[in-house]
């Protein structure tokens, strides 16, 4: 892997992982102290056991951000804190159903399929935790939730990377768009239909099923995230909303359109018309795979005024943080 000399920095690397710990630990200790149901794992089974949760949660934030500020170690740290939250996620969702109910949020089971967090206020008419979680997101960090958050991202990612064909650019989809406002009209129309939940929740789980037959047959086939970008109304959404957010990746003028971060995005969003542009397509969702690549460090990070450097390390701040914080409150 070529080494990225425009993002790499050695003084003071303990700061990015002390801010990561601090805001960590500021966000889930005002969870804790303040919330009167017990939201922590640790304190539905011992009393005082959630504060030992957020220490542990927060030297887990820092942990990872001293990984991941290394561009060059950034996708692989990426890639296993994103597996990682998906295990915990489904292995709650799997006690949960076992019958222990203190691994549940709420104590009641609730679908884990991403186009719930859209569909299900719509047909409920109330919004939900996980879509508060959803919307914070966004607002804060912009696309970071299809990149480190989603439990069926995580899954796409790896699937996608096993495929052995040769990734090219497959160009704008305008079906996406008719799974979204399919998913919307649906929940729409049972809403005002009252169709029963029993009903709604077999037509949940159908979306379910349909989006894994997505994650397990085509992405490994098409070499790319087909279910996140092309599936997925959550990430079709997240497309466009991401634009309310002050961070942007972009492309200097001192690339040479070698194009050796292209095999790295597979999110469809770098090709030749794109880096002449000077910006990813729209299915870019910063993760920042690419960074690692691109050996005169030309894909950069931006946030308003803030050099390059400093974008990015914001950025990391954020979605570690939010990373850790949902690892510890984001379940069914």
């Amino acid at each position: 892997m070529v080494k990225n000399s425009f993002f790499r920095f050695g003084e003071r690397p303990w700061k990015l992982p002390a801010g990561v710990f601090v805001m960590v630990f500021t966000l889930l200790s005002g969870v804790q102290y303040f919330v009167e149901r017990p939201l922590l794992i640790m304190e539905r089974f011992v009393e005082g056991g959630g504060w030992i949760e957020v220490v542990l949660v927060s030297f887990y934030g820092a942990f990872l951000a001293y990984k991941m500020n290394d561009p060059d170690r950034a996708p692989r740290w990426r890639s296993i804190s994103w597996t990682l939250f998906t295990v915990v996620f489904f292995g709650q969702l799997l006690l949960g159903m076992l019958g222990l109910d203190r691994f549940l949020m709420t104590g009641d089971l609730h679908l884990p399929v991403p186009a719930m967090i859209l569909a299900g206020p719509l047909y409920r008419w109330e919004v939900s935790f996980m879509t508060l979680l959803f919307l914070s997101t966004v607002i804060l960090t912009g696309p970071a939730w299809c990149s480190h958050l989603c439990y069926f991202g995580a899954i796409d990612h790896h699937l996608a990377g096993k495929g052995r064909k040769k990734r090219r650019y497959a160009g704008k989809r305008t079906w996406r768009y008719t799974f979204l406002f399919g998913f919307i009209a649906a929940a729409l129309v049972m809403r005002i239909g009252g169709v029963e939940t029993r009903m709604a929740t077999f037509a949940g789980m159908g979306t379910g099923i349909a989006g894994l037959i997505v994650v397990f047959f085509l992405s490994p086939r098409q070499n790319r995230m087909v279910h996140c970008t092309r599936y997925c109304p959550v990430g079709t959404l997240v497309m466009h909303l991401k634009k309310i957010n002050p961070f942007r990746i972009y492309i200097s003028r001192d690339c040479t359109t070698c194009l050796a971060c292209v095999p790295h995005c597979r999110y469809d969003a770098l090709n030749a018309r794109a880096i002449r542009r000077g910006k990813p397509e729209e299915s870019c969702t910063y993760c920042g795979d690419c960074l690692a690549a691109c050996h005169r460090g030309s894909i950069r990070y931006s946030f308003l005024r803030l050099s390059p450097r400093h974008a990015r390390s914001l950025y990391l701040l954020l979605t570690i943080s939010f990373h850790a914080v949902f690892m510890a409150l984001g379940r069914i």
